[in-house]
C-alpha cells in the first residue's frame, strides 16, 4: 500500500525559470538547511539531469537518514520525476509538473510514498503531513531565490 498527495504552487515566475531552479542541488540544500541536509554523492552541486543521481544525508525526526534519488524522467520545461533508488522508504516518487494558467506558472508536486514500517498509519499520520510541510517550505524558498539573482 502507498499514499499520495499533491502540493500546488502558483507564481508569476516564467515556467522555464522555475523548472531550472527546481533542478538545482544548491537551491534544494539551501531550502533544507533546518534538517542540515547535505548532498554527499552523485551530483552534489549545480543542476541534476536525466538519469543522474544524488545521495542526500539529512536529519529528520532526530534521526540521520541517507537517500539516493535518481531523475527518471525529464521533459523541460514541463515535467521531471525523481525516485528513491536507495533509502528509508519502501518506495518514494516525486513528480514535478509545470504549466501556464494565463500569466501564472503552476507547479504541482505529486508525492507517492510507501512507509517502511507501520504502513498506511505512519504514512497518513506522520509522513504525509511532514513531507507536505517540507515541500511547501522548499517551494517558498524556490520562489524567493530567482528574484534575488536578477
Amino acid at each position: 500500500m502507498s499514499s499520495s498527495f499533491t502540493v500546488e504552487t502558483r507564481t508569476s515566475l516564467p515556467v522555464e525559470e522555475l523548472f531550472d531552479v527546481s533542478l538545482s542541488i544548491d537551491e534544494h540544500l539551501a531550502s533544507m538547511d533546518r534538517s542540515r541536509e547535505r548532498a554527499i554523492a552523485g551530483v552534489t552541486t549545480g543542476s541534476i539531469g536525466l538519469d543522474e543521481t544524488v545521495t542526500w544525508r539529512a536529519r529528520h525526526f532526530g534521526i540521520w537518514f541517507t537517500m539516493t534519488s535518481q531523475i527518471t524522467a525529464l521533459d523541460r520545461p514541463s515535467r521531471f520525476v525523481d525516485e528513491q533508488v536507495h533509502g528509508p522508504f519502501r518506495s518514494f516518487r516525486h513528480e514535478h509538473s509545470f504549466t501556464r494558467d494565463g500569466e501564472t506558472t503552476v507547479m504541482i508536486d505529486t508525492i507517492t510514498l510507501a512507509s517502511p514500517v507501520f504502513g498506511l498509519l505512519a504514512e497518513r499520520l506522520v509522513l504525509v503531513p511532514y513531507l507536505r510541510h517540507l515541500i511547501r517550505h522548499r517551494n517558498r524558498h524556490l520562489l524567493a531565490r530567482p528574484a534575488t539573482r536578477r
